[in-house]
This record gives structure tokens, sequence and C-alpha cells, in this order.
């Protein structure tokens, strides 16, 4: 599995990435809470707060929220640690990018509407599952694919098991979300949701479009750079007059 772990430091920005923290600190914040009460914490948790695709066909879960508020809540609770670290060092590496770019609030919008995006997938991908649905990945998802869209070319060091590697973003990112589609083609039951994921993928492409400060250019890195032509041999001028020489 590649991890990635760094691209480069977010506590360099002109303006520091505070939702991206403040959603990392949410997050683990929330595991800690449930872990805290134990393995019961945990379940009840995602009974009450988790995303089930029945309750949007009608089927009421005693002491659950409401259905459509369930499409924010589940974003934030996860089955275990390693969950809630996973989708937090993604959301480290390339959340402070996007961010930066289109603003705070604007972000945690974009954040939560990803995961929106990413549970409405799921919904209609199992319609009447009993099966909840948890954690940020589909938010994550969102933002990642923002990053691939923004800073393809940008180098960012990813751990291949214990091995640390220096790729291009596409190659990381490019692959997650290729691997994402393929599975989730598949129908493979391994208990990850990869069509939360790609609807989160889908989300956040869209909303990247229309949220990006005007003139943002898209995969620059990735576009053939226009060759200046070679000036003339004789360094003469090329159809136009020489500029005057002023007067003594």
């Amino acid at each position: 599995m590649v991890m990635p772990i760094w691209d480069h430091s977010p506590f360099k920005w002109p303006t520091p990435p505070y939702m991206m923290w403040a959603l990392i600190i949410i997050n683990f914040a929330i595991f800690f809470l449930q872990a805290g009460i134990g393995p019961d914490g945990l379940n009840h948790a995602d009974q009450i707060a988790g995303l089930i695709p029945a309750t949007f066909a009608g089927v009421a879960i005693k002491g659950a929220v409401p259905a459509p508020l369930t499409l924010i809540t589940y974003q934030f609770l996860h089955a275990n640690f390693w969950h809630v670290f996973g989708n937090m060092i993604f959301l480290f590496v390339f959340g402070d990018d996007i961010e930066e770019l289109i603003g705070h609030w604007r972000f945690l919008v974009f954040y939560l509407a990803c995961g929106v995006g990413g549970g409405l997938a799921f919904v209609l991908s199992a319609p009447g599952a009993d099966t909840d649905l948890i954690g940020a990945s589909a938010a994550v998802a969102g933002v990642i694919v923002a990053y691939l869209m923004y800073q393809p070319c940008e180098k960012v060091t990813v751990l291949l098991g214990l091995i640390p590697l220096r790729l291009r973003a596409f190659w990381v990112i490019g692959g997650w979300a290729i691997w994402q589609v393929v599975e989730a083609a598949g129908r493979e039951q391994d208990g990850i949701a990869y069509w939360a994921h790609v609807g989160g993928l889908a989300t956040g492409a869209v909303l990247f479009l229309v949220m990006r400060p005007a003139g943002t250019p898209l995969f620059e890195c990735a576009q053939p750079q226009a060759v200046p032509p070679p000036p003339p041999p004789d360094g003469g001028y090329r159809g136009h007059l020489p500029p005057p020489i002023p007067p003594r």
C-alpha cells in the first residue's frame, strides 16, 4: 500500500490552513472519545450517526439521527485508529494547498459537500441496505482530486511498505483513483465503500471547477509549454525597425 506522508511543510503558508487542522483535531477527538467508552461506544455511535441506506427508504432506527443529517455525521466516525489515521494523513498532505487556494470557509464547505456526494453515491449503490457507512474517506477523496487537478506534477513523498519514494502527485492520486473505480465496478465485498470514494472523487472534481478562483489553471504542468522563437542569427530584428537612437 502507498501512503503519502509529505509534499511540503503546511507550516510555511502565508495563511496557515486553520480549517484543515481543525478537521483533523475534531476527527481524532471524536474517535478517542468513542474509543474511551470502549467497543460498545464505537458500535453505538455507528448506529446513531452512521449513514445507513435503509433509513433513506423510510426504515426507522430507534435513537438514530435523521437520515439527511447522517450525510454529515458519518464523516466524523471511524472504525479504528488506522481508519482515522489513514484518512487524516491524506488530508494533512493534500488539504493545505486546497484551503490556501479557495479560502478557509469555502474549504470547509467543499470538504463536507464531497462527503455528502460520496454518501449519496453509497446510498444509490446499495438502496435499502442496513450496512452503515462511516469515515471521512469520501470527503478526503474530493480534496485529493482537487489537488490532482491543481498541482498534478507536485512531488509527494510516499511510503511503499517501509520504502520512502518521491513521486509526482498524478502517479499517487491517479493510481488511487483508478483503483477505486475498478474495485467499485467489480462490486468487491471487502468492507471498503468504494462507491463512496468514487462519489467523493466525482463531487470534488465538479466542485473544484466551480469553486476555484477565476483564472486558476488546471493540470498546468501537464500541458506542453510554448517555446519562444530563437533570436535571429545576426542579432537583427524580424520584420521590425530597430528602436530610434535618442539624441545626445
